[in-house]
């Protein structure tokens, strides 16, 4: 039979009823001469016997020698759903006893037998009594047998104590720990669980453990898991579990463990400490997910990253590049164009149509390589805005006579409405012209000759708006989403000619984010588009103040300076030295060019010219090196250096200005700005 230990309360009860019941059997028997004395003795060993045997929590049962019942008290009762006197036999062993395994307990094997015949008592029997409706309650059954003066049995005691709740909390127990190992050998991860104060010795691994490290129990008692782990991993890995488990906190990691197959996989290993009402640690509850694939994903993606951030910047390098070599070629056309420019007067008609049409040509090739250059200084982030207060009817004026020779050119009607008050704006002036052209142009191309643009400039409560709305072809519905992507160009209509390089409105949004803005796009196909532009205002006074529509473009001709300077060009491409150096001459400067950094270099240290307008690609000696080695050499003079070149970036001009230079233009330079400076130089005190 298994037997347990009961609460001390309930064996220190029992103790105590055997005694008064054995006192009071004694005191019958040693003061039978003394009636009244022994009356009264046995009277008070009764009381006692009674207060304990009535007041007891178990079902007891007292017997004689014959194991017929003699007493009970009314938790007997209670436990048996009966009267034990009339609804049973009297006889103790008559009681239905089952073992826990469902055996039936013979009447000729009760333990009252035994006790009565041994008079060895016998404690805490788990058995289950059957009640008169048929249900077994679990018990524990004690029997203790009580003697006469003589040492001679004469009964028994026996006490059931009902254990039906510890047995439902054990099967509840037994429920949930069947209900974890279901769960824990079911989920993908690794499972594990050690004690506290075991050094990291788990006692329990999960059936997948089992399954991926191709393992045994035995294998793994103790610290055995330290044989899965890397070789490169494991010492880390184990002074770091050693610690946490000592200092009872929490722990995360991530190391391969070996599989079966021998090859290693990453796994994420999470820890959990566990701890009683008091926060005393009771045990460790660990996890190992396989995040190798995640790994693998994270890995390709930082590669796709960096691969993607290298195509950017190869393309940003690629455009700017591109800007740069665009514009060599424009550099001497730009020249050429102004010698035909202070020829009128004396060109035929023929000539002065075809000058024209070049220049309104080579306005749009500066147009796109602008774009060119812009959208890889936005992307790259390279960008300064020179922030001021400004109008923003003076911006959309400007806008309107730079974009005016293409809506001329296409016989566009134009209407510009603006607001009779100053709509001031904290922004930089030219990026927002730059904004409205590329509108303003982007609305000529697409809409066919004789069409109308609308350009409308309003304040809608504390934003300015700017709309540009056209009459042409409109854009496709699965194209508006992606409108302002980078080079989205669709096939909007036969004619291509002013098609440009779909980066114009990608310029536009960028530039309008920078400030703050917003812009949108509305549109039905073949029945014309919007462009709505909204800009915060000005809420506090920054900046100087700068009324635009007080400037306009200055499209005057150039007039020469009475005052003649020596000028050097150094320049490889000598299409663009010469028309240049042609140029100068018509403005009675002296000239001298140069092809290479080595003749520009002798040639500036020969002459000591006024000013050089000095090319920075260039082979040999860049034009940086030759600015350096002039600065150096030539120390004392007042020599102006002119950067004249492609490279236009923030950084670029950065470098012109280290190197030496006093200026850096871009190719197409601005003839009127070589004049400006070459004035200012001629008004230098000598």
């Amino acid at each position: 039979m298994t037997t347990t230990g009961p609460p001390l309360t309930l064996e220190r009860q029992l103790r105590e009823m055997n005694e008064a019941l054995l006192v009071s059997s004694v005191l019958q028997h040693e003061l039978a001469d003394d009636a009244e004395k022994a009356d009264a003795l046995v009277r008070e060993s009764e009381e006692r016997y009674r207060a304990l045997f009535n007041s007891a929590p178990m079902a007891v049962f007292v017997c004689d020698r014959n194991a017929v019942i003699q007493q009970y008290n009314a938790r007997a009762e209670e436990l048996w759903g009966r009267t034990p006197a009339l609804g049973m036999e009297k006889h103790c062993g008559s009681t239905k006893l089952w073992l826990p395994d469902g055996t039936l307990l013979p009447h000729t094997k009760s333990p009252i037998v035994d006790v009565l015949r041994t008079g060895i008592p016998i404690h805490n029997v788990e058995v289950f009594i059957e009640r008169p409706d048929g249900s077994r309650l679990p018990v524990l059954v004690n029997f203790s047998a009580f003697k006469d003066t003589g040492g001679e049995i004469i009964g028994a005691v026996t006490s059931f104590i009902d254990i039906s709740e510890r047995k439902q909390v054990e099967e509840a127990l037994r429920n949930s720990e069947e209900r974890f190992r279901h769960l824990a050998d079911n989920i993908p991860q690794l499972a594990w669980i050690a004690d506290a104060g075991t050094e990291g010795q788990v006692h329990w691994f999960n059936q997948n453990w089992y399954e991926y490290t191709g393992t045994t129990l035995a294998q793994m008692n103790g610290q055995g898991w330290h044989s899965v782990h890397h070789p490169e991993h494991a010492e880390r890995v184990i002074r770091k579990f050693a610690h946490h488990v000592q200092e009872g906190l929490d722990w995360e990691d991530t190391f391969p463990l070996r599989g079966k197959n021998g090859q290693y996989r990453w796994f994420l290993s999470r820890m959990k400490v566990i701890r009683d009402e008091s926060g005393t640690v009771v045990r460790i509850f660990g996890t190992n997910t396989d995040v190798t694939d995640q790994r693998k994903m994270a890995d390709e993606l930082r590669q796709n990253a960096a691969d993607m951030s290298e195509a950017d910047r190869r393309k940003n390098e690629f455009l700017a590049m591109l800007s740069h070599e665009l514009r060599n070629p424009l550099a001497p056309i730009a020249n050429a164009l102004q010698m035909l420019r202070l020829q009128k007067g004396t060109e035929s008609p023929i000539e002065t149509q075809s000058r024209a049409i070049i220049e309104r040509q080579v306005a749009q090739l500066k147009h796109l390589v602008d774009d060119l250059l812009e959208i890889s200084r936005v992307s790259t982030g390279r960008i300064q805005l020179h922030l001021e207060r400004i109008n923003l009817a003076g911006i959309a004026e400007r806008a309107v006579e730079t974009a005016r020779p293409i809506i001329a050119q296409r016989r566009h009607e134009l209407t510009v409405a603006l607001p009779p008050e100053p709509i001031w704006l904290y922004a930089d002036a030219a990026r927002l012209e730059q904004v409205l052209v590329n509108l303003l142009t982007n609305a000529a191309k697409y809409t066919e000759d004789g069409g109308r643009i609308w350009l409308t400039v309003e304040q809608n409560g504390e934003s300015a708006v700017t709309r540009v709305k056209d009459t042409g072809v409109g854009i496709a519905p699965e194209l508006l989403p992606h409108i302002f992507d980078l080079f989205t160009q669709a096939e909007r209509s036969l004619d291509r000619s002013q098609g440009g390089l779909g980066i114009g409105l990608c310029l536009v949004q960028r530039l309008t984010e920078l400030h703050g803005g917003t812009v949108e796009a509305n549109s039905i196909l073949g029945q014309g588009s919007e462009f709505v532009v909204r800009l915060p205002l000005l809420k506090a006074e920054g900046g100087r103040m700068k009324d635009e529509g007080s400037e306009g473009l200055n499209n005057s001709p150039v007039s020469p300076h009475p005052s003649s300077l020596k000028v050097l060009v150094v320049d490889d491409n000598v299409d663009s030295a010469e028309s240049l150096a042609m140029l100068l001459k018509v403005f009675k400067h002296d000239v001298r060019t140069a092809h290479d950094g080595q003749a520009g270099l002798k040639a500036a240290l020969e002459d000591r010219p006024d000013v050089v307008l000095l090319d920075i690609g260039l082979p040999g000696l860049n034009g940086f090196e030759v600015a350096k080695h002039i600065r150096h050499l030539l120390a004392d003079t007042n020599m102006v250096l002119v950067a004249m070149t492609g490279y236009g970036q923030e950084s670029d001009r950065q470098r012109s200005q280290e190197a030496g230079f006093d200026h850096h233009l871009v190719k197409p330079t601005d003839f009127a700005k070589v004049l400006e400076i070459l004035a200012t130089v001629a008004k230098l005190p000598e």
